[in-house]
């Protein structure tokens, strides 16, 4: 039986105490974010990411041992348990081996080995694997086994079916596939060719293709996987045959002199050709793409909880334009609240091409509605609208400017029954356009309400396991809601669901309170909610704010279990709870240091200038030997207000950071989006030009940058930094503004090159 803790801590090289709290929190049903925000000091401030991780291991090796007891009881069943089998059972780490030596007691479909078995060859098989008979003749050997009432006419069948037993027998045998599953992993080379060389498809670069499978790339698994499925490429390994048949035939033959070696030496290449090459081949080829997937959802979960932590564009008006071409581009006008105030259609492309008409229909709406920003779509007629836009906004006596926003799953959400209950009256392409203004305001709020594998920021989502994804995305929106916070008096249903303890029908609950009894004025009134417990409070609490309510540190992401050593801390430190709600808690560190303790030591650092306190100084202070002793200082001064308050390091520290800026958001740290007042043609672009862009997407092998023109460029990995970049996502995340200069152009195929790299940066000036 394995540690399942043990293993834990040695793979997230933890302490055990973590891991066994962790485990321990998991267990109580307590969530993910409530442990990673609330629980610091029971799992030693491990992350959300960690956290997730961590839970999902641990269930695989919980299924592990639940697998492993039933393989056993199933063996057991069968009167073929030994303790030797047992124990190999109990000691096999991965689900692989459990299944390997479940293999030979599993039941099989009609196969030649069990036809052979009811012919009554097993006997003949016995002798061939003894062998020990080096004398006589084959056929007096088989002779007894011939029977024409079982269906063995001659010596040659009886001889074959004997084989066919051995074949399975072989094949069956869990340390032979793993020493060959790991020479495939090892030495196999995956090779794939065009299924027609004269068809031009995507996948050309893989009609001549061959890499080792230890080398080769997640993303070329996946493109490679696609092509095949589409019947496009012809996909194979090339593995050392004649090294495996050597190496078994190594293993099995242990007498050459005995006159059956030669079906003997049969079987076993037939073993391996028939049986064990092709299932070892389909093996490997599920664990590449298992790798590759969860590579995949890995990186979209990134990619999707970048953007969903987008900087939201606060007190703006928008005018949002969902573009198109026969059926024209539609306009949403929103006020600085996202409410929705007006409608139009314009028609500024193909076939139309109203260009004057559609700019006047514009500015009489920016002009009416005050407007401060346009959102424009990213896709069809997105650039044509853009320029349409641009030409407008240099006649503008206004300041007005504009962006270009994802509209990924715009038209899920229009046709969604979410969308028909907030806007019964209005067309699905006008819900399209205001979900694509809203994402400007908040991006988080108004993402929730689509299915995250439609928002699109990843790399072969479709080709992935649906299943797996869903769980990774869910768990990246569930981390990113709780790590902004909820305003508990405006969110929507879909907002809501996503709250840690709150399930859709809570969610639907405390809307239907909310609409019934009014704004929420304290947290505790969250108990009043249908089907809202105290498990449930404990767990959502803290990331549901209330802006004005009667409690400011409703407002706050402390928890209500800790109010009172909150105001401890206030009345400690000489502040009120008025304090907290008019921001006056600037001086908060310098308090701190000065606060008697049972100690009573004031921390004083000394400058050549001026008397410096707190950690406010420490910036000010600009020699090392002063850096340090203030730093540990303050430490130790939190450390004593925690014994003396009895709460735990961690969430005092957090106490105090939400103290200092209660109800701050955290996306407000991330980069911020461009906005733009002109647009640059692709046919002005020329190679060296610099530019300034927004990353839209993160992939394997680099990262497709928005430069404002019509189809995003591709910085690659080899494009991306001055040192070697092993991983895109060392340097930048979907949302980041970043500067680029084009190093290729290809007209024909509308392809631009881009570089990060300082270097070409420098050539080119």
């Amino acid at each position: 039986m394995i540690d399942i803790n043990k293993i834990l801590c040695e793979e997230f090289n933890i302490k055990p105490f973590q891991v066994e709290n962790t485990v321990k929190l998991i267990d109580e049903g307590n969530t993910i974010p409530f442990i990673a925000r609330y629980r610091k000091e029971q799992t030693g401030s491990l992350d959300d990411v960690v956290l997730r991780d961590l839970y999902e291991r641990l269930m695989y090796l919980r299924n592990l041992e639940s697998r492993k007891e039933e393989v056993i009881r199933l063996i057991e069943e069968q009167g073929k348990l030994t303790e030797e089998l047992k124990n190999e059972i109990l000691n096999a780490d991965v689900m692989q081996r459990v299944e390997d030596l479940y293999r030979p007691f599993k039941q099989k479909k009609s196969t030649r080995a069990s036809k052979a078995k009811e012919k009554g060859l097993e006997g003949l098989a016995n002798i061939i694997l003894a062998q020990n008979i080096t004398e006589g003749s084959l056929e007096e050997i088989a002779g007894p086994f011939i029977d024409e009432e079982k269906g063995v006419k001659d010596i040659k069948e009886a001889y074959e079916g004997a084989c066919d037993i051995i074949a399975e027998i072989i094949s069956d045998n869990a340390d032979y596939r793993k020493h060959i599953r790991e020479i495939y992993i090892k030495d196999a080379i995956l090779t794939s060719e065009a299924a027609d060389k004269e068809e031009k498809t995507v996948y050309e670069m893989y009609y001549k293709f061959e890499e080792p499978v230890s080398k080769v790339a997640n993303h070329r698994i996946l493109a490679i996987n696609r092509g095949e499925k589409e019947k496009k490429l012809k996909v194979k390994l090339i593995t050392p045959d004649d090294k495996i048949i050597n190496y078994l035939k190594s293993k099995e033959i242990t007498n050459e002199s005995a006159i059956t070696v030669d079906y003997y030496l049969s079987a076993i290449s037939d073993s391996y050709k028939r049986l064990i090459a092709p299932s070892i081949e389909r093996e490997v080829r599920n664990m590449l793409t298992e790798r590759a997937e969860e590579e995949a959802i890995k990186v979209f979960g990134k990619n999707t909880k970048n953007l969903l932590m987008v900087p939201p564009v606060k007190d703006v008006r928008i005018l949002a334009l969902d573009p198109g071409y026969r059926t024209g581009c539609k306009i949403a006008v929103l006020d600085e609240t996202g409410k929705f105030l007006d409608q139009g259609v314009i028609y500024p492309s193909e076939p139309k091409n109203e260009v004057e008409k559609s700019q006047r229909k514009m500015t009489e709406l920016i002009n009416k509605y005050d407007i401060d920003v346009i959102t424009i779509g990213n896709g069809t007629a997105s650039r044509e609208t853009e320029q349409v836009v641009a030409d407008m906004l240099s006649k503008l006596d206004k300041k007005v400017t504009y962006t270009i926003v994802s509209e990924a799953g715009a038209s899920v959400y229009s046709a969604s029954k979410l969308a028909q209950e907030e806007y019964p009256d209005l067309d699905v392409t006008i819900r399209g356009a205001i979900s694509i203004g809203r994402r400007l305001q908040d991006p988080l709020a108004e993402l929730v309400k689509i299915d995250p594998k439609s928002i699109g920021v990843g790399q072969y989502q479709h080709d992935v396991n649906q299943t797996k994804l869903g769980q990774e995305l869910d768990g990246v929106v569930e981390d990113c809601v709780n790590m902004v916070g909820v305003d508990l008096n405006t969110a929507s249903t879909a907002l809501l669901q996503y709250v840690s303890g709150i399930s859709k029908t809570i969610a639907k609950n405390v809307v239907k309170y909310r609409e019934d009894n009014g704004k929420f004025t304290d947290r505790t009134e969250l108990l009043k909610v249908k089907q809202l417990g105290e498990k449930a409070f404990e767990q959502c609490a803290g990331f549901l704010r209330i802006s004005d309510g009667e409690n400011t540190l409703d407002k706050t992401a402390v928890h209500p279990e800790s109010y009172e050593i909150a105001l401890s801390l206030l009345k400690k430190l000489g502040y009120t709870v008025d304090d907290v709600r008019s921001g006056n808690l600037r001086d908060i560190n310098e308090r701190i240091m000065n606060v008697k303790v049972k100690e009573d030591k004031k921390v004083q650092i000394t400058s050549k200038n001026s008397r410096l306190k707190g950690l406010e100084a420490l910036s000010q202070v600009n020699f090392k030997e002063e850096k340090k002793p203030a730093r540990e200082k303050i430490k130790d001064r939190i450390n004593v207000l925690a014994e003396e308050l009895n709460i735990g390091v961690p969430t005092l520290t957090d106490i105090i950071e939400e103290l200092k800026k209660p109800g701050r958001d955290p996306r407000d740290e991330m980069p911020k989006v461009v906005f733009r007042s002109d647009v640059v043609k692709f046919e002005d672009m020329e190679v060296g030009m610099k530019l300034t862009g927004t990353v839209r997407n993160v992939v394997d092998f680099g990262a497709f940058v928005d430069i404002g023109v019509k189809q995003d460029g591709l910085v690659h990995l080899s494009e991306m930094s001055d040192k070697y970049v092993k991983n895109p996502m060392e340097v930048v995340q979907v949302g980041d503004t970043v500067n680029v200069t084009i190093i290729s152009i290809d007209k024909e195929r509308q392809r631009i090159g881009l570089s990060m790299k300082t270097k070409k940066n420098q050539e080119t000036k």
